[in-house]
């Protein structure tokens, strides 16, 4: 039940937050663009992850955004989205986020983008089952320790 509430207030706030940035359409044919992904679609989705390997799945796709299954045995390298802020809610597990700090070993990754091995200087925070998470655009950010982590991860473009 509380993942099905969960999965009910992202559909909320992924709604109002493409009414809000989307200019109005009076085009009938995007009816047809309209995706519903069920509390048990999203449970068989995460239910094939692998159990020794990252994995990752986008599961609806509504240019420019894109909801997608993140499933974490281990940490990965560090993060920063220029343009993007990225919103995620834990639906298992728990493990560590940084966030902030300086991102070592920088690289970008494409035009909008960078990424590191790890943050230096960060703040840490516990997160489990339940979380929800937002990550201003161009802040660093990883889970560089995790017991099984499942995210849902939006990336949410600014204007």
């Amino acid at each position: 039940m509380r993942t099905l509430a969960a999965n009910s207030l992202l559909c909320g706030l992924l709604t109002l937050s493409l009414l809000a940035q989307a200019p109005a359409q009076k085009n009938p044919a995007a009816a047809s663009a309209v995706k519903v992904v069920t509390a048990s679609d999203l449970t068989a989705l995460v239910a094939k992850q692998p159990k020794d390997q990252n994995a990752f799945q986008a599961f609806i796709e509504l240019a420019p955004y894109s909801v997608s299954m993140e499933h974490r045995i281990k940490g990965q390298g560090a993060a920063v989205h220029e343009k993007d802020a990225e919103l995620f809610y834990v639906i298992d597990g728990s493990g560590t986020l940084v966030t902030g700090g300086k991102l070592v070993e920088e690289k970008r990754t494409n035009d909008s983008n960078l990424s590191g091995t790890s943050i230096q200087g960060g703040t840490s925070k516990k997160v489990s089952k339940g979380d929800w998470i937002i990550v201003p655009e161009g802040t660093p950010h990883q889970f560089p320790d995790v017991q099984g982590l499942t995210l849902m991860s939006v990336h949410l473009p600014r204007k």
